[in-house]
């Protein structure tokens, strides 16, 4: 399955803890850990091979961006989005993933990316595979931000991602949230790949208005027949 592209440093500059830490961000990125779930710090201590004292401080740091929650008494839990969040989330989506598209460079091998993840979309789609969809679909959107030749930028909107992935995790209805975008990933590309980037960073800031709607809009109602409540 298509990846995002791994925005951080190569492993060997990065400590046993800021591994851990984005291998958490990966699992949540894809899917694997969902909104509100308690997360066992033996059981994943003895996965990850690495001691409770580190994975604690690991635990630390991505509460600190915001993926996880300590309950006093409780535990730690995988963090349950607002729609304050959200709105944030889709706010800085179309400041990065719009500019990266107009000002891209047409040789750019992100362009390559961003046709790998839309082709893995499409054999997802195939077989009804909604989650993964939505994980090439993150692959599609974290290319385009590549785009910009930015570290930076790259670092922050892997974090934005994997908040996205927790809000969609909420919602429990990936074939409707991630259906939808896939033809409109293909008219993005396929505008990129003309060097159309102008019509093509339009066409993303109304996908991404489009997204947003959708996404408040599953939320408000889930919210109100009481399936989604604060830990």
């Amino acid at each position: 399955m298509t990846q995002p592209a791994d925005p951080r440093p190569a492993s060997s500059a990065l400590t046993l803890g800021e591994r851990v830490a984005e291998q958490l961000r990966r699992k949540i990125t894809q899917g694997e850990f969902g909104p509100g779930q308690r997360l066992s710090e033996q059981a994943l201590s003895d996965d990850l091979a690495i001691s409770r004292n580190t994975l604690r401080e690991v635990f630390r740091v991505l509460t600190k961006d915001g993926l996880l929650k300590h309950v006093p008494n409780r535990g730690v839990f995988v963090a349950v989005p607002s729609i304050a969040s959200i709105i944030d989330i889709y706010r800085v989506r179309r400041l990065i993933e719009c500019q990266a598209l107009a000002q891209a460079y047409p040789r750019h091998p992100a362009k390559k990316r961003m046709r790998d993840a839309f082709e893995e979309a499409l054999r997802c789609r195939a077989v009804e595979d909604w989650p993964g969809v939505g994980t090439a679909n993150m692959a599609f959107h974290m290319a385009v931000v590549e785009l910009a030749d930015s570290e930076r930028l790259n670092l922050l909107f892997a974090q934005v991602l994997a908040e996205l992935r927790l809000a969609f995790g909420m919602l429990q209805d990936a074939e409707f949230l991630h259906a939808p975008f896939v033809d409109r990933n293909l008219a993005i590309l396929e505008l990129a790949e003309a060097g159309q980037f102008d019509r093509a960073a339009a066409m993303l800031g109304d996908y991404l208005i489009h997204s947003e709607r959708l996404v408040l809009a599953v939320y408000a109602r889930r919210m109100a027949d009481g399936s989604i409540g604060e830990l």
